[in-house]
């Protein structure tokens, strides 16, 4: 895990400020979030969070993550914008995905920037590895933080012990 600074910061800034704007199309009730996946300064995919080609049979947003069992990672209707952002790549840039890195931001009820929490889903660390992603970045109150995908899978894990 690194905090980044001075041109690196700026720059992953820049890529947030991306995600964030793709976060502002998602249609979850609960939740807006957006992915982009950056590879030699090119944007190679990007995702917010749905529920699966908007059917309106598929928004079940009023599942709360309270009431299940804390190993349960995902019980809510949408797509992850980690896994729509992926999705992106492999139909559009499949070459370019090992090495990329990954940039997560989740809204506030404003639709502004909200800092995150702890690295928690197992299922997105895991895809992300089988994929080649390198590195995940988050938006933190202490900065903008880089974790290799393998720690950011090993904290997901240790956050639903």
């Amino acid at each position: 895990m690194e905090y980044l600074t001075g041109t690196e910061k700026t720059k992953a800034s820049e890529y947030l400020a991306k995600a964030t704007e793709i976060a502002r199309q998602a249609t979850c009730a609960r939740s807006k979030c957006g992915s982009i996946i950056v590879k030699d300064n090119e944007i190679i995919g990007s995702g917010f969070n749905s529920p699966p080609q908007e059917l309106d049979s598929q928004y079940r947003c009023s599942n709360s993550k309270d009431t299940y069992h804390k190993k349960v990672t995902d019980k809510t209707c949408c797509i992850h914008a980690e896994q729509r952002a992926m999705m992106d790549a492999l139909r559009n840039n499949p070459n370019k995905l090992p090495g990329a890195r990954l940039y997560f931001i989740r809204l506030d009820e404003n639709g502004e920037p909200s800092f995150a929490g702890k690295p928690y889903c197992t299922i997105c660390s895991k895809m992300a590895l089988d994929v080649g992603i390198k590195e995940f970045t988050l938006y933190h109150k202490e900065g903008i933080c880089v974790y290799t995908t393998e720690e950011y899978n090993d904290l997901s894990y240790r956050y639903s012990e």
